[in-house]
């Protein structure tokens, strides 16, 4: 068979850019970049006048829009779907029925900015919102490869409370952006004393949990594989400058103005970093902990003695006959002592080790029946000792003096193993300004130009993603990709008056917020009138110019959190551990953190449901997946939607959605005291935020009939509508 391949993929990228051949790399990148909108300065324009009686900005942009395309915007919604709507969006819980009541009952003007306001002001709007940004960054409970699982897993969640706090305060975005890469949050970097003395200025102790960040990426404590410098180059310009740094690893970028020496100048900002452990503990409790260590080890001694007595014959037999197996130079690598081992020699021994290691079910297979009774015996001793729980603590990162004066070099493939000697590279960034000066400090040289107001960047790619987040899609709809397959913007005006009000507001994000849920644009209908519909869909199927609110099937979490919190069975404590919806099983709990590392609650907002990936083990629950919740390997600027039969299993057949039925179903009964209409009518305004119309009032109480028992069963069909699932 035969492919037809279009001209314009075998023309050079000069002639796409109409470049002369025979200006050099850098040259013609130069030109790139200059050409490039997203690196055109931002330019606040004026707002439209005179195409619509909304004060709101964004709706004068959009109705623009309207007239230029011949659109016709849908109708409001109603109230009810209003105000689900900004619930589940601002907090990711649903109206309780007094709230609804309450909003139903006010008629003043400024009622639905009262809701805005308060939801904004609420504890829980961190907590959602946060899921949004640790997706972009890559938060995961978990991540490895077997046998070598993340060092910061064990206090990773103090990075998302981080998070949590920091929007539910209002953190300035360039401070929220400049603590997870510096650990300080503060200007400026250095302060001069009255003797001339340069001094670093240190942020506050609360901003080193930030850099849970940065810790999250090394998978061994020594990150050997230049983990955390690969990573923050990746997900740092994907998420915070919306440029795909990371496709030039290996070449030149083949689309964006982007050269390999910029990534490697821009790993080698991070180049420096290794990890650090801090102890959250008292003093009074480490000493104590160091003699129930001691106790412990006393305990514990005998019994190890007893099973390798008895198991140590077998365990070399199976080892050397596993050993056997391999190659020649392997083997020869494999007997060595681990201090001899080269870091090659030593990557490949720890490649190999899941084979080689020896399991107690396969030594009992080898074994006789009085010696594994005996073993039994013994294993059952040695779970009986309790090992002290692990003291609180978490890594952060820091920079290293002597690798601050390694040299940095372009890598072979991305191969920290195959440095290009003849390619040295100097600590930089794609688009760094001439006049850069680095005497503060590589990161925060990088920063300071990052979160500059004059960044053409920054301030676009946030309103964006915000933007994105709540209405579906981008303005700039690959919102990590700002470059030239990212496409532009469908209403680049209204995206530059966004970025410059942005800064001018001091990048207050619930600001932004505010502005555009109170928008026009915001408060549409989902569906419009049929004649509307036809003459829309022609000129914007679509929807790119947003004519109705986009019907949005709601993610994990709320959906989550709604069912719980329908039931009055949600914990809305907020902070602290993820909690595992599933207990392990032997081969789990090898790799997965050791008891006390994990919450006990399983009644809390979804946003603490353990996510990550180990290659030999499920760390997510099927429910996750299901929902199309990424593991956290790979940036997730924007989740996919999907509608997939899995989906509707869970909430038919799930354990979960049984349990929480027949608890909503008591609820509402004592909340009726007994009254069964009462209570029909209260399922639905937990479930739908909404009372029930006459006929599904009717259908209802046909099927529930005076019959409590039933109310269980009606509880049931409500979280397995579409409504339920779905914003209008």
């Amino acid at each position: 068979m035969r492919f037809a391949v279009p001209a314009v993929m075998l023309l050079p990228l000069s002639w796409l850019y109409g470049q002369p051949a025979q200006e050099s790399v850098k040259e013609q990148f130069a030109k790139r970049a200059a050409k490039l909108w997203s690196l055109q300065p931002v330019v606040k324009p004026d707002v439209p006048a005179g195409v619509t009686a909304s004060t709101n900005p964004i709706d004068a942009f959009i109705a623009a829009d309207y007239n230029a395309k011949g659109l016709v915007p849908a109708g409001k919604a109603d109230k009810l779907t209003l105000l689900r709507r900004v619930y589940l969006d601002l907090v990711g819980l649903p109206p309780t029925p007094a709230e609804q009541e309450s909003f139903l009952a006010d008629n003043s003007p400024n009622a639905y900015e009262k809701v805005v306001d308060r939801l904004l002001d609420d504890s829980q709007h961190g907590v959602r919102w946060s899921r949004y940004w640790l997706d972009v960054e890559r938060y995961a409970d978990l991540d490895g490869l077997d046998g070598s699982v993340m060092p910061a897993s064990s206090g990773i969640y103090l990075w998302r409370d981080w998070v949590i706090a920091a929007l539910n305060h209002d953190m300035p975005y360039d401070q929220f952006v400049r603590a997870q890469i510096l650990g300080n949050r503060y200007r400026p970097e250095t302060v001069t004393s009255a003797s001339g003395r340069r001094t670093r200025a240190e942020g506050g102790v609360e901003d080193t949990f930030a850099l849970g960040f940065l810790a999250r990426s090394a998978v061994t404590r020594n990150d050997k594989d230049h983990d955390i410098a690969f990573s923050a180059v990746e997900i740092i310009s994907t998420a915070f400058m919306g440029m795909t740094v990371g496709c030039a690893k290996c070449h030149d970028h083949k689309f964006d103005p982007i050269l390999q020496t910029d990534f490697y100048s821009m790993k080698a900002l991070f180049d420096p970093l290794v990890l650090k452990s801090v102890m959250l503990a008292t003093p009074a409790a480490i000493f104590e902990n160091g003699q129930k260590l001691d106790e412990y080890k006393r305990k514990i001694a005998p019994i190890n003695a007893a099973i390798e007595a008895l198991t140590g014959g077998y365990q070399t037999r199976l080892f050397d006959e596993r050993v056997a197996l391999l190659t020649p130079d392997v083997q020869a690598i494999v007997r060595k002592a681990e201090r001899d081992r080269t870091p090659e020699e030593q990557k490949i021994f720890d490649d190999y080790y899941p084979v080689l290691r020896i399991d107690a079910d396969k030594l009992k297979e080898v074994m006789t029946k009085e010696e594994v009774t005996k073993y039994n015996a013994l294993l059952k001793q040695q779970s009986a000792v309790a090992k002290p729980a692990a003291l609180p603590s978490y890594w952060t990162v820091e920079e290293d003096a002597a690798r601050l004066k390694e040299k940095n070099y372009v890598l072979t493939t991305g191969d920290i193993a195959k440095p290009e000697k003849d390619h040295p590279v100097e600590p930089g960034f794609p688009f760094e300004p001439a006049d850069i000066d680095f005497r503060d400090g590589r990161r925060e040289a990088f920063v300071e130009w990052l979160t500059a107001p004059a960044n053409p960047l920054f301030a676009r790619v946030a309103v964006n993603r915000v933007w994105g987040w709540h209405f579906g899609e981008g303005l700039q709809r690959v919102t990590s990709d700002f470059g030239l397959l990212g496409g532009r913007p469908a209403n680049p005006k209204l995206l530059d008056y966004l970025a410059s009000e942005f800064v001018a507001h001091n990048y207050s994000m619930k600001w932004l917020h505010k502005l555009m849920v109170m928008s026009d644009t915001y408060r549409l209908a989902s569906k419009a009138e049929p004649s509307v519909m036809a003459h829309n869909v022609t000129a914007d199927a679509r929807d790119t110019y947003l004519w109705h609110f986009r019907l949005q099937r709601l993610s994990a979490e709320p959906i989550w959190d709604a069912i719980h919190y329908a039931s009055d069975d949600l914990d809305l404590a907020i902070g602290g551990k993820s909690f595992q919806l599933s207990s392990a099983d032997a081969k789990q709990k090898f790799f997965l953190p050791k008891d006390g590392t994990m919450d006990d609650r399983t009644n809390r907002r979804g946003v603490y449901i353990v996510r990550g990936y180990i290659p030999s083990t499920d760390v997510m629950n099927n429910f996750l997946t299901s929902f199309d919740v990424d593991d956290g390997r790979t940036p997730c600027p924007l989740r996919t939607q999907t509608v997939t039969a899995p989906q509707a299993l869970f909430t038919m057949n799930g354990d979960l959605v049984q349990k929480e039925s027949e608890k909503l179903a008591d609820a509402v009964l004592k909340q009726s005291s007994g009254d069964v209409p009462a209570a029909v009518t209260g399922a639905y305004e937990r479930v739908l935020g909404r009372k029930p119309t006459p006929a599904e009032r009717d259908y209802a109480l046909t099927y529930v009939g005076q019959d409590p028992g039933r109310v269980k069963e009606l509880a049931w069909v409500l979280f397995n509508l579409d409504e339920f699932i779905y914003v209008r």
